[in-house]
């Protein structure tokens, strides 16, 4: 597969996921955010980072960018799209995909290992996963925890669009284990469509 892999102003992970696709044995280039083109991809990342030092808040710029055009039409096209971190703000701010990132519960930024729980395997991007493996990634934010109003948390679980949720070494789902307060312990999502999807922890950052 060929990925492209965006790269922001200030942006600090892209070069991480450059590096984990290769050591997959797929093809990644970056693309900086003035294009309005993706040309020729399977895929698209967006990447962790602070992509314009999160002036305003998380994402809120970035998502005005040339490139966040291009992949809402690659997107609505059936495109894959995976959002790390920043990236997975930048994703909800565009509108691909529902709620909002906020200030970690603590109010502190968390950089730690956590466990994750995969709650659908039916996706491309949890489909390789082992049924009843936990994995272990690590995560680096301040405004990690996943938020939205009931209707919209009531649709994700009906639609099975919560991917990842925190969870104990155990793999109990309990606050303890919820780095940022994100509700229901949501670490990523998907769109209804399950060709987008974004998380707070670092894949990238795990390989």
């Amino acid at each position: 597969m060929r990925f492209a892999v965006l790269q922001f102003p200030a942006s600090n992970c892209d070069q991480d996921c450059v590096h984990a696709v290769r050591v997959l044995g797929h093809q990644a280039d970056l693309l900086w955010h003035k294009e309005t083109s993706l040309g020729e991809v399977d895929a698209v990342i967006v990447p962790g980072g602070l992509s314009y030092r999160d002036y305003l808040r998380c994402g809120a710029i970035a998502r005005f960018s040339p490139v966040i055009q291009a992949v809402q039409g690659f997107a609505a096209e059936g495109g894959l799209v995976l959002g790390i971190c920043n990236g997975f703000q930048i994703l909800c701010e565009a509108g691909l995909l529902p709620g909002a990132l906020i200030r970690n519960r603590s109010l502190q930024f968390r950089c730690e290992q956590v466990f994750l729980k995969t709650a659908n395997f039916d996706t491309p991007f949890t489909s390789r996963i082992p049924k009843e493996k936990l994995l272990m990634i690590p995560v680096a934010h301040g405004e990690g925890c996943y938020f939205a109003d009931e209707p919209t948390l009531q649709a994700l679980q009906a639609n099975r669009q919560i991917l990842w949720q925190y969870c104990s070494a155990d793999g109990a789902i309990t606050d303890t284990a919820n780095p940022n307060g994100s509700l229901l312990n949501i670490a990523g999502i998907c769109n209804d469509r399950r060709n987008v999807a974004g998380l707070m922890p670092h894949p990238d950052r795990a390989s």
